[in-house]
């Protein structure tokens, strides 16, 4: 069985970040961040190169830096 929460996405009304990795082989981001970037009016797509799906541990570092700049805003 699968969902399709895309259509939900419209309903989202508060600045968003959208953070993914382009080595994400577990979630592809065509399919995850590039569709939630798409359907969400107000966001701020970052990807990280070379970031893997566990990029909260991986890349902690530019993690944080994009979390703070982005609350920052």
């Amino acid at each position: 069985m699968h969902t399709d929460f895309r259509p939900e996405l419209k309903n989202v009304n508060v600045p968003t970040l959208i953070v993914h990795g382009d080595a994400d082989n577990t979630v592809p981001i065509q399919t995850s961040a590039k569709q939630a970037a798409k359907g969400i009016k107000d966001n701020t797509l970052e990807v990280i190169k070379g970031a893997p799906h566990g990029l909260n541990i991986t890349h902690k570092e530019e993690l944080n830096k994009i979390l703070i700049d982005f609350l920052n805003k």
